[in-house]
């Protein structure tokens, strides 16, 4: 299995990524707020699955190894393939997800393209329990902020010096910062430090 990928962003579109390692361009699918975070000519690093049908190879990629968890975990749920999962991931957020699913939310889940009703309830149904786990490791990896945005900042080109002292510039700018995605701690720590 492919579980990671790291390289320069050569070229996107609204639902995938083509990123070149070691001289080779692969062609990921990422669900659509990741692309939408991503810069051409930029370094990017994203966890991947390699899904192998008869008739393709196909890598879809994720911000985190969470993302991926779920991908993975909506796939167990009869009837849904990677296209949904990936659907699932582009509008909500996993915390979302797991929210919805242990609080029994399927009239969210139905806003899912290619899901409806009845596929709603049956990932309630069928992850309910499954869920739970998440739900606790998503409130202890929420620690784990400062070291998802220094690797990014590294892959960036910034020195790990440089990369501490932007994070501590922004620590102080956020009331909840383990609770911000991501994507904008990134963005104000390239601004130099201004929410």
């Amino acid at each position: 299995m492919i579980a990671s990928v790291s390289g320069s962003v050569k070229a996107l579109q609204s639902g995938s990524v083509v990123i070149e390692v070691g001289g080779v361009g692969l062609l990921v699918n990422v669900p659509a707020r990741v692309s939408a975070g991503l810069v051409v000519g930029t370094s990017a690093s994203l966890h991947t699955v390699l899904v192998v049908r008869e008739d393709a190879l196909t890598l879809y990629g994720f911000e985190s190894a969470v993302d991926r968890e779920i991908f993975e975990l909506l796939q167990t749920v009869t009837g849904i393939g990677p296209k949904v999962a990936q659907s699932a991931l582009s509008i909500y957020e996993s915390a979302e997800l797991v929210s919805a699913i242990s609080n029994e939310q399927s009239d969210l889940l139905e806003r899912i393209p290619g899901l409806g009703k009845k596929g709603a309830q049956r990932v309630v149904l069928e992850l309910h329990d499954k869920v739970k786990g998440f739900a606790q490791s998503e409130r202890t990896q929420s620690g784990s902020w400062r070291d998802q945005l220094t690797s990014a900042l590294i892959g960036l080109g910034f020195s790990a010096r440089e990369s501490q002292e932007r994070i501590d510039q922004i620590a102080n700018d956020y009331k909840n910062i383990a609770d911000e995605p991501i994507s904008e701690l990134l963005r104000a720590a390239l601004s130099g430090g201004t929410k």
